[in-house]
């Protein structure tokens, strides 16, 4: 993964470190709050019913100046270290595919959570696999994480096949750890996976 290539236009604004994460023909660029494009893409990203089916965030306005208020919420956690949200993209067009990012940043114990999503449109091309493992590298080497944990409820067998391709060995069921789908009175089990910074990279990932 190169951190210069000419070939690659630059993002709009700069992500939580000096360095754009770019390989696999994305590139990871920082939301911004106050784009447009940016907060609807933020919205349709959130409001997807395949989205909505497996992740239960919390309460927030569903509208456009909702989902701006959720982002520039994203853009002062990602400023005060405790998160990182990137946007994304494609290489060479600059098209928004997605989002990918860390929370729960533990500098201490050298430990956070990962977690994605992607767009309707751009669903089928690998890009939650690229970007994932783009991701996690960049982590690792930009932040000294040791250990990236990723969750998922169960029976999302997408998610659960995205994680072991990018290296992140299953390390058991959670009980209760989510909220059910649409409910917040009722849980479901998650699976925990979870990539160290010295196992093996996965090779093959394109």
């Amino acid at each position: 993964m190169s951190r210069t290539d000419e070939r690659v236009p630059p993002c709009d604004s700069s992500p939580a470190s000096s360095v754009e994460p770019y390989g696999h023909g994305l590139r990871l660029c920082a939301w911004d709050p106050e784009s447009d494009a940016d907060v609807e893409a933020w919205l349709r990203g959130r409001t997807d019913p395949d989205f909505r089916r497996w992740n239960n965030p919390l309460v927030w306005d569903a509208s456009f100046e909702g989902a701006r208020e959720s982002l520039r919420r994203r853009a002062e956690s990602d400023a005060e270290g405790t998160t990182v949200a990137f946007r994304i993209t494609d290489a060479e067009s600059g098209a928004t595919l997605g989002q990918v990012g860390l929370s729960g940043i533990d500098a201490h114990m050298r430990r956070a959570v990962v977690g994605y999503w992607v767009l309707p449109e751009a669903r089928g091309r690998r890009v939650a696999t690229r970007a994932l493992d783009l991701a996690a590298r960049w982590t690792f080497a930009e932040l000294g994480i040791h250990r990236l944990e990723l969750d998922h409820v169960v029976g999302h067998t997408a998610s659960c096949r995205i994680a072991e391709l990018c290296g992140f060995s299953y390390e058991g069921l959670m009980r209760g750890a989510a909220f059910a789908e649409e409910s917040r009175q009722e849980f479901r089990d998650a699976h925990l996976h979870a990539r160290l910074a010295t196992d093996p990279t996965p090779e093959g990932i394109r």
